[in-house]
């Protein structure tokens, strides 16, 4: 067959001329145990019985040694190493996930965690910016308190109070029923709208009630002629009972209070409060927190949402009183400067609740007045995550025991769930936060283990309890992307607020976040495993000493891949900070020496992502070092080498990959060879988006869908000439060719379905067809997939392909 004949269109033209490419393509590294003959070359027989010839491959890869006919005579041959070539290091090539998971689970964590500076005083109160957290708690008395309001404190508040939405409403049946139940967040504004109201309605007569006593226990004696009586319900379960004796559970007849449940609030209490009220031409807000009670309030007559009022036209009424005696420049430049970028990522959230916007507005006033200097403004409003982080988590085990403890564990558990799964579907944040809510009442009370409630928080108000919204996105699976219910926290910063908290201020939460983290880990899933090895990693990089130990090594030495998999993007994520990354390196190093296969495939794997060893240069040294040291056929090291330098060659520095690719050619050792050749074929078979690291990759992300061969073509054109060098060097080796070519064969039928990759791929063909045997090769592939029965080539892009190979002839 001649450079210039036609492409085929039935059966008659099949091309190629024998096995005579031996003489042609030299195997640097030596091929006297392969196949004699190079099959990837598929002569004339490529029309003939594919059936028998798919056997008969079948057959020489089950078995572990035999015979082949070569040049007459029948010679041992080695097993082929390249019989693994569409292996990955989990056992599929789609296994690692998509690129766009592995991208958010990095965002998440880019701000890692601020230092925290926290003071804590005799009596167990914690003082952090203007915010106040009573870690020990009181002396439960029998006795009722109640208190007025001060009039400063009305007057401020009628200075600076921005009305919510439905505040009329809420006036108006404060007014009929004299309760009123309003539902919402801490800091969401309930309290100074319930001010505002009872200040209205009673013309500045107004008490605050003892919030250790529940609505039943309220009596007439308690409550004050025409005033207004504000209740803040506590969110504990649990009230100490005087007078009952409990024995401690050491059974030594130690007597303390006993605990009974609090009585559960129904509108019959409120009917009887409201009674009560009437009668002293009183009225009374109580004060809710979203959850299961606030649900079923608002279904009655005495409940309303309370919504927070905007968070600029709060800010804006709070800094008008604070400069309102300054210039009239004062105003304006404060507010810009609150608009600044710094100040906006240092507050790390989206929407600012009213009790926080009342303290940037202090904040930016006190900046204005020069009392604090810009780096004071930006800390004071980093802490802000950090406060809300520490509010949530502060003595949420109260009190100590299960069940009672289980409604503040299990918002406690989703809260970091979320965090770990920041943007990912709400289905595996809830189930995640079960699994560790479990760990966390079983380490608080190993006696009772918990149970699942089956209809509890709704899942339209659970996210509110961690600050989060419920928005429509997309899950990447890979090759596809699909439809999910996101879960997502209200500001970046928040998840590594949340995880720095619990991680850096309560030990023993460590353990049982640990055990959660490395059972995550083990679920095949890679939306799941991704998001937990990263965050792992981030913890170990927080306290290295621990986490290692805690949360690599247990995954490092088990059988499951994936486990090591994501012990190895651990170690990664870890070395990220360069303080972690010579005690990341130094355990890699002697693990890839170790006698430890576990061990030394995850050293492999490790190195792929580029941050530990620092470099591309250092990543690829420490791979060589290992596929030198073993032998040319050992699977076990060259398939997870070989999916490392692929993944090296997606990290967004290709050249200097190509470049150490041809050195090692070039060096003669057949398993360096091997490594090349694997590697090759990968970005053939591999799409890019299962290559992802942990770098940003941005001109990749347009073609996650598609071979990483094909990618690279894309985006980096001049590197072309060294891509097809390498591939045509694997097509022509004759242990490597056959698998080579059977990967081109799936990476032209892809390119056939997109003309994008298809202009691409005809770019690259004339490269490889560089003399007559290529040539030759190359159309009997295009024949063969023409002619394959089940799944044709488009005879229009296998024209264009077979045209391109011709034009191989004129370079």
């Amino acid at each position: 067959m001649s450079d210039e004949d036609d492409a085929p269109e039935g059966g008659s033209s099949d091309a190629g001329n024998g096995h005579g490419d031996r003489a042609d393509a030299p195997d640097r590294g030596g091929d006297r145990g392969d196949r004699g003959g190079d099959r990837g070359d598929r002569g004339s027989d490529r029309g003939g019985d594919r059936g028998d010839r798919d056997r008969g491959r079948d057959r020489d890869r089950d078995r572990e040694g035999g015979s082949e006919r070569g040049d007459g005579t029948e010679q041992p041959r080695e097993p082929s190493v390249f019989a693994a070539a569409d292996r990955g290091p989990l056992g599929g090539e789609s296994d690692t996930g998509g690129a766009a998971t592995a991208r958010r689970a990095v965002r998440t964590w880019a701000g890692g965690a601020a230092d925290r500076t926290t003071t804590i005083h005799g009596d167990g109160t914690v003082f952090e910016g203007n915010q106040i957290f009573a870690l020990y708690g009181s002396e439960r008395t029998a006795h009722f308190v109640q208190g007025p309001v001060p009039p400063e404190t009305l007057d401020h508040l009628g200075r600076v109070y921005c009305a919510t939405s439905g505040y009329r409403r809420m006036r108006d049946r404060l007014r009929d029923h004299r309760v009123l139940v309003l539902c919402g967040e801490p800091g969401s504004g309930r309290k100074a709208t319930a001010l505002a109201l009872l200040d209205e309605l009673t013309g500045g007569k107004v008490f605050r009630l003892d919030p250790r006593h529940g609505v039943d226990e309220i009596t007439e004696e308690a409550l004050q002629e025409s005033g207004g009586h504000l209740l803040e319900l506590l969110t504990e379960d649990v009230r100490e009972a005087e007078g009952e004796p409990r024995a401690t559970r050491s059974g030594r007849g130690e007597h303390t209070a006993a605990r009974r449940p609090v009585t559960r609030l129904s509108e019959l209490h409120l009917d009887r409060f409201g009674d009560l009220l009437r009668g002293r031409d009183a009225y009374g807000v109580v004060l809710v927190e979203n959850g299961e009670l606030a649900d079923r309030l608002l279904r009655g007559r005495y409940g309303m949402y309370c919504p927070p009022p905007p968070a600029d036209e709060v800010l804006h009424r709070h800094l008008w009183n604070q400069l309102r005696a300054e210039s009239d420049q004062a105003l304006g430049a404060a507010r810009a400067r609150g608009a600044r970028r710094d100040v906006v990522e240092a507050l790390g959230l989206e929407e600012l609740r009213p009790r926080e916007a009342a303290r940037l507005a202090d904040h930016l006033a006190r900046h204005w007045r020069g009392e604090v200097t810009d780096e004071e403004l930006l800390a004071e409003c980093a802490s802000f995550v950090r406060s809300q982080a520490r509010e949530w988590f502060a003595g949420a085990d109260r009190p100590g025991a299960v069940p009672e403890a289980l409604p503040a564990l299990n918002a406690g558990a989703f809260r970091i769930a979320v965090a770990v799964f920041n943007g990912s579907a709400y289905s595996l944040a809830a189930e995640a936060a079960e699994l560790l809510a479990w760990e966390l009442a079983v380490t608080l009370d190993p006696e009772h283990p918990p149970g699942r409630r089956l209809f509890g928080t709704h899942a339209e108000h659970r996210p509110v309890q961690a600050r989060a919204v419920l928005e429509d996105g997309e899950l990447d699976l890979g090759p596809a992307k699909v439809p999910v219910r996101a879960v997502r926290f209200q500001g970046e910063a928040l998840a590594g607020a949340v995880l720095g908290e619990i991680w850096h201020g309560y030990h023993n939460v460590r353990g049982p976040v640990a055990r959660w983290l490395r059972s995550l880990c083990d679920d095949s899933r890679p939306e799941v495993w991704v998001r937990a090895s990263i965050a792992a990693g981030v913890l170990c990089s927080w306290d290295w000493i621990h986490g290692f130990r805690e949360l690599v090594v247990p995954l490092a030495v088990t059988d499951d891949p994936v486990a090591r998999m994501a012990a190895a993007t651990a170690l990664a994520e870890s070395a990220r900070d360069p303080r972690v990354r010579p005690a990341v390196a130094d355990v890699l190093k002697n693990w890839a020496a170790s006698d430890d296969e576990m061990l030394v495939w995850t050293a492999l794997l490790a190195h792929g992502y580029v941050l530990a060893a620092g470099g591309v240069s250092g990543s690829l040294d420490a791979i060589a070092r290992v596929v030198r040291a073993r032998e040319a056929t050992d699977v076990d090291v060259l398939v997870p080498a070989s999916f490392s330098v692929a993944r090296l060659l997606a990290c967004g520095e290709p050249a200097p990959v190509l470049r150490r690719l041809r050195q090692w050619l070039e060096d003669g050792r057949l398993n360096l060879a091997n490594l090349v050749h694997l590697a090759v074929i990968r970005t053939l078979s591999t799409r890019t988006t299962h290559l992802w690291g942990l770098r940003e990759v941005p001109e990749l992300d347009g073609h996650a869908a598609r071979p990483l061969m094909v990618a690279l073509l894309a985006t980096r054109p001049e590197l072309a000439p060294e891509l097809a060098a390498l591939l045509r060097s694997t097509l022509t080796t004759a242990r490597s060719g056959e698998p080579a070519l059977e990967a081109l064969g799936g990476m032209l039928r892809r390119a056939a379905k997109d003309p994008e990759s298809l202009g691409l791929v005809c770019g690259l063909l004339p490269r490889l067809a560089v003399d007559r045997r290529d040539r030759d090769r190359l159309r009997g592939l295009l024949n063969e997939l023409v002619r394959d029965r089940d799944r044709p080539l488009d005879r229009g892009a296998a024209r264009r392909m077979w045209d391109a190979v011709t034009e191989g002839a004129n370079r």
